[in-house]
């Protein structure tokens, strides 16, 4: 792997990365368990964590869920759900379960993660039934697959991949009857900053040579070259997870230049706290009530470097620019 000196460093590096899986959803759980937003599933996938969670990274995993559903809810109604959804470094994402309950599944789901991450989220399926009966109940025609890396039903789909391995995933995605004629959202969350910009180029270049009509949800970090970055960055390092994507997060503008420069026609980006704003002021009030929050500056400083970046490549005519916050 580029920027790793030797195999065992990028094992370290490698497990780092599988490691902030952990921590995002155990955010997700406190976040959920104290009221923020609702999520029947998660409990299923991670306990409820021992400590508490400071309000600051509640709110911003808030404004997050909140903000991707939105982007997410748009591109499935201009595509009237006939479409395919691929979730990259999904981890132990519930969005499944939620779409399937909301009636809005997409014609295949599918999921993409290192083995480790996909066979521990299979064994939680597998084992515990509120999880396993809806893929049942979704699923039609021939007999359900399932092994310990992999699940493949005819509408949701788990697949063990390295992003960086561009021919491997393609060819696992096309095995479970990945079809690049259908308009195709990917999802990445906290992904490509973990990855060279080689890497990330290299990714988003075979999504729009692969997906004539297709839409990229990306969240991640941004305004990383100020002295809060750089106290991010160095955070992050002490666990020997190094942001060797960094570069490309220097700003909103460069979010936008990587995705233009592999072929997207539109992008677009806002850092989280342009989200927060134009969220529901009813909603934000709810939130904001959950917990008490001594001074506001933190959150503010936190939610300005992150960003939600999307775009899009509209052969069909979907009008998939059109779709904003």
């Amino acid at each position: 792997m580029a920027m790793a000196a030797t195999s065992r460093d990028a094992d370290v590096f490698d497990e780092a990365v599988r490691g902030t899986c952990d921590d995002a959803s155990l955010c997700k759980r406190y976040a959920v368990s104290i009221g923020y937003w609702k999520d029947p599933y998660i409990e299923y996938f991670v306990r409820q964590p021992k400590e508490r969670k400071a309000p600051e990274i509640s709110r911003g995993y808030y404004a997050r869920v909140q903000g991707v559903s939105q982007l997410l809810t748009a591109f499935l109604k201009k595509t009237e759900c006939n479409c395919q959804i691929i979730n990259l470094g999904a981890g132990l994402d519930t969005l499944f379960w939620k779409l399937k309950d909301e009636n809005l599944l997409p014609k295949k789901y599918f999921e993409v993660d290192f083995p480790s991450i996909a066979t521990r989220k299979i064994h939680h399926i597998k084992s515990k039934p509120p999880l396993s009966k809806p893929i049942m109940e979704s699923h039609s025609g021939e007999s359900l697959l399932i092994d310990a890396h992999s699940l493949d039903s005819s509408r949701y789909a788990i697949i063990s991949a390295d992003l960086r391995e561009l021919s491997k995933l393609e060819e696992s995605l096309k095995k479970c009857n990945m079809d690049p004629q259908l308009p195709t959202l990917l999802v990445a969350e906290c992904v490509l900053i973990y990855m060279t910009a080689e890497h990330s180029s290299a990714l988003l270049r075979w999504a729009t040579s692969t997906f004539p009509t297709a839409m990229f949800i990306n969240y991640e970090q941004v305004n990383m070259a100020d002295r809060f970055g750089q106290i991010m960055i160095e955070n992050l390092q002490s666990r020997q997870c190094n942001l060797v994507g960094v570069e490309v997060c220097s700003s909103l503008e460069s979010q936008r230049a990587r995705f233009l420069a592999s072929g997207w026609q539109t992008a677009r980006s806002v850092d989280m706290m342009d989200v927060y704003s134009r969220l529901p002021p009813a909603d934000v009030k709810r939130i904001e009530a959950l917990e008490f929050l001594d001074e506001k500056e933190l959150l503010e400083q936190l939610m300005h470097h992150y960003c939600l970046c999307w775009a899009t490549k509209d052969t069909c005519g979907l009008g998939l620019a059109d779709i904003g916050l």
